[in-house]
């Protein structure tokens, strides 16, 4: 009986000890044709087995959950559910060599103890020191949320009122910056609008960098009071003037929305900003983005089925827990019918809890139901809205469209749109406006664009 017990204690020992040489922190970066992102995997002991979070630092995700760890030395497995994730790797001289796999798109991903400092881009827009204005960052509070938001105001060195914008971050969790792939393209609209005399402010999403609050579970109607708390902030100071609203993408969406909930807003900007609810924009989107990609228009056609199959339900159905069900109901059947493709790695079930995962969460049912026409309908105060004619994610045709017959129905008489030619959503000047350019490319922000936006805010900030 010794014997044996010596036995087990002798391999409990040898499990423990491949266990801890896997239990710490480790670092690699992913390239993505050409677009750098840094992951970080943290993995614990967790009883007899183990688990682990994961970081995206460069699109501002952390502590995300992996739902499977299993680490037979010398081979590591991670998976996540929402996105579905799959890293596996060979532990090998302090380096696990791996592979990354996310919806069929493979990449090689090294993980090292080291740490990785942040991947070094080219961005000739971005500002540098000395600015010739002031420079304050500060914290303002959303009383209805119970929380404080965290951001910077840029105001011109002269004495006295200053027109002031609020700038408001597209969708995902966002800093002040709006930095993404390499570019803030919110630093360097404030930069520009500054030195032209107007004052900017612009803060961390809720959740995100020094702002308090939970992202994950608040919906652009949550977002819409942050901002409202920022108008209030800043109608509080004496050298502010006239106030107005830039909201890039799903800024766009709140931008309207909080102007008609309060006077003190004289203007709005909404750069790609949408004209259609969010169950038509999304397929917009998406099949615009795949014919850029050359998909196969057989794939296509399924796909928007499918699609358009589950928005009708989610437009229909306003119990959660009913419509999780009938999703995944459909879902399944979809799946034995042929109409849609299980990438390589993942099994039927994986898809379909994702994609109930994606599609029932909290914000993902706003948007999709929200149609931002009904809203710009009622505004009255002067709008502006650019989109770039390469614009994918907010097609210009349909979106400037429905913002132009909405702000007409509103009676409103000061409103300009323009369609810039050659732009992204982004608005870059750029090839085909797919997001795999966006990295890629140097320029930040149009020029172009930042003129005309800046002209009309000095025009319509001017105190009477």
């Amino acid at each position: 009986m010794r014997n044996i017990m010596t036995i087990m204690l002798m391999l409990i020992s040898v499990s423990t000890l491949f266990a801890n040489e896997i239990i710490g922190d480790w670092h690699g970066m992913l390239d993505l044709s050409g677009m750098k992102l840094r992951l970080v995997f943290h993995i614990e002991a967790d009883g007899d087995g183990l688990k682990a979070t994961f970081d995206s630092p460069d699109q501002g995700a952390f502590g995300l959950p992996v739902s499977k760890v299993s680490y037979e030395a010398p081979w590591l497995e991670l998976e996540t559910t929402s996105p579905i994730i799959k890293y596996s790797g060979e532990l090998k001289n302090g380096v696990i060599e791996g592979t990354f796999n996310q919806a069929g798109f493979e990449a090689k991903l090294d993980m090292k103890r080291e740490v990785m400092e942040k991947p070094v881009f080219v961005r000739p827009q971005e500002p540098q020191k000395p600015y010739p204005y002031k420079v304050k960052d500060l914290k303002f509070k959303n009383k209805q949320a119970g929380i404080k938001l965290a951001g910077t105001l840029t105001l011109p060195k002269t004495k006295g009122k200053h027109p002031a914008v609020i700038l408001i971050s597209g969708s995902g969790p966002q800093d002040r910056n709006e930095e993404l792939l390499g570019h803030k393209p919110f630093w360097v609209i404030a930069d520009y609008l500054t030195r032209q005399g107007i004052a900017v402010l612009r803060f961390d999403d809720r959740g995100v960098g020094k702002s308090q609050g939970d992202f994950a579970s608040a919906t652009t109607q949550d977002f819409a009071t942050d901002v409202a708390s920022a108008v209030k902030y800043l109608k509080s100071r004496k050298d502010i003037g006239k106030i107005g609203l830039v909201g890039h993408s799903e800024g766009g969406v709140i931008a309207p929305m909080v102007a008609t909930q309060m006077p003190e807003v004289n203007f709005i900007v909404l750069l790609a900003g949408t004209g259609v609810r969010g169950d038509q924009l999304l397929l917009l989107q998406q099949e615009a983005i795949w014919k850029a990609e050359d998909t196969d228009e057989e794939d296509i056609e399924k796909s928007m089925y499918v699609n358009r199959n589950i928005f009708a339900m989610i437009m229909a159905e306003q119990d959660v827990t009913l419509l999780q069900e009938q999703i995944r109901n459909f879902l399944n059947k979809s799946i034995t019918d042929g109409m849609i493709n299980i990438p390589e790695g993942y099994t039927p079930e994986d898809v379909v809890t994702q994609a109930v995962a994606e599609t029932t969460n909290p914000w993902m049912l706003y948007f999709i139901r929200h149609d931002p026409a009904l809203v710009l309908q009622k505004v009255k105060i002067p709008v502006l809205a650019l989109i770039g004619t390469n614009d994918l994610q907010v097609p210009p045709k349909e979106n400037l469209s429905g913002i132009q017959a909405a702000l007409e129905l509103a009676g409103n008489k000061d409103f300009k749109l323009v369609e810039l030619e050659g732009l992204n959503h982004l608005f870059q000047t750029c090839e085909t406006g797919h997001p795999s350019e966006y990295a890629r490319i140097e320029e930040t922000f149009s020029p172009q664009a930042l003129e005309i936006m800046s002209d009309w805010i000095k025009q319509k900030g001017a105190m009477k």
